[in-house]
C-alpha cells in the first residue's frame, strides 16, 4: 500500500511502499477514503512523543485524523463491523500506524466512532482533533451568552469550529484574520468583529474596539511572549487558552486569569457529541483545500512554514 512516512525522527516525509496491515485482536482495519492534516503531524514526526515510554515503529506511518470504512476486524471487536463508515483520531501504541495510508490498524477502544451520516469522508476527515479541541476549549472557557472572546488564529482548522460553536452559545467572537476573503468567511461561521492583524498591532485594535477588556482568549498562534501580552486585553476573572504550550503561569494569576495550556482529550463520546451537532446542521466543515497523498509532503512542509491556510485534507478514494 501507498503511505507518506519516515524512516527516523525529523526525516524528511516521503511516499512509501508498505505491507498492508495485517488485522490484530481488539483492532479494526480501515480502508482510509481521507485524512485530516495537523500541525500535531509533523510534530509526531520531529519525536514530540518520544519521551522514553511511549513505543514508536519505523517507517513511522504520519497522520492522525482520518475517515473510511472498517473493511476487517480483529478478534474481540464488538463496536464495528465489516462495511461500517468511521472517523475519528487513529493515533494508538505504537506510534506510526498512521493515516496517511491506504489502509490503516485502529484499536476499537481508541477515538473512533461512526461517521456523521451527512458527511462525505473529506468533510469527516477534517473534524476530529480540530473539532473536539475546538469544543472542549469552548466548554473550558465557560463564557455565558454575550461575553465576549477573541480567537487568535481564527481561520485555521479549530479556529473555524470554535467560531461556529462559539456563536451558536451567544458569544460575541472576535477573529483574527489575515484579508478581506478571511473576514468574509469568518463572519460567515458566525464571529461579529474580524480584526485585520496585518493592518495595525493587535492589541492596539482590540483596545480600540473593547476598551473595557475581553471574558476570554484562545490563542493558537502567539509564541510565549506573545501570549502573556494578549493578556493585558483581558478583564480580571477571564479566561485565556493556549494550544501552543507557552503559557506562564505566574503571569496568569498576577492578573487574576484563569486557564494556561490546553490539551485535547480524544475521544470516541466527544466525537459523538460533534457528530449529533453536524447532522442537525450546526456546524459547517471547514476543509480548505483536497490534496493527493503525493502531494502530502509538500503540504506539510508548508504547515511546518505556517504558510498553510485553513483545512487541508488528503484524499485517497
Amino acid at each position: 500500500m501507498k503511505a507518506v512516512a519516515v524512516s527516523k525522527f525529523k526525516d524528511i516525509p516521503v511516499v512509501m511502499d508498505l505491507p498492508k496491515p495485517a488485522v490484530r485482536p481488539g483492532t479494526v482495519l480501515v480502508k482510509v477514503a481521507a485524512a485530516g492534516m495537523n500541525p500535531f503531524d509533523w510534530k509526531m514526526i520531529d519525536g514530540i512523543m518520544d519521551n522514553g515510554k511511549t513505543p514508536h515503529q519505523f517507517p513511522l506511518i504520519m497522520g492522525v485524523d482520518g475517515a473510511g470504512t472498517v473493511e476487517e476486524v480483529g478478534e474481540g471487536v464488538t463496536r464495528f463491523k465489516k462495511g461500517d463508515k468511521v472517523y475519528g483520531q487513529f493515533i494508538h501504541m505504537p506510534i506510526g500506524e498512521g493515516s496517511y495510508a491506504e489502509y490503516a490498524i485502529v484499536p476499537e477502544k481508541s477515538g473512533l466512532t461512526l461517521a456523521p451520516a451527512s458527511l462525505s469522508a473529506a468533510e469527516a476527515a477534517a473534524v476530529p482533533t480540530s473539532g473536539m479541541t475546538a469544543q472542549q476549549m469552548i466548554d473550558k472557557l465557560d463564557l455565558q451568552e454575550g461575553d465576549t472572546l477573541l480567537i487568535n488564529g481564527a481561520t485555521g482548522g479549530v479556529g473555524s469550529f470554535a467560531t461556529q460553536i462559539a456563536a451558536a452559545q451567544g458569544i460575541v467572537v472576535i477573529a483574527t484574520v489575515g484579508d478581506e476573503a478571511g473576514a468574509a468567511r469568518m463572519k460567515k461561521l458566525g464571529a461579529t468583529v474580524t480584526i485585520n492583524y496585518k493592518e495595525a498591532p493587535l492589541a492596539e485594535q482590540v483596545k480600540a474596539k473593547f476598551p473595557g477588556g475581553l471574558d476570554g482568549l484562545i490563542d493558537m498562534v502567539s509564541d510565549g511572549a506573545g501570549f502573556t501580552a494578549n493578556l493585558d486585553l483581558l478583564k480580571p476573572g477571564a479566561v485565556a487558552l493556549t494550544t501552543v504550550f507557552v503559557a506562564d503561569e505566574e503571569a496568569l494569576k498576577s492578573r487574576n486569569i484563569r486557564g494556561g495550556n490546553f490539551e485535547t482529550q480524544g475521544s470516541a463520546a466527544s466525537l459523538d457529541t460533534l457528530s449529533l451537532m453536524i447532522d442537525r446542521g450546526a456546524l459547517t466543515i471547514p476543509v480548505e483545500s483536497k490534496i493527493t497523498l503525493d502531494e502530502a509532503p509538500a503540504a506539510v512542509a508548508l504547515s511546518r512554514q505556517g504558510r498553510a491556510k485553513g483545512k487541508t485534507v488528503i484524499i485517497l478514494q
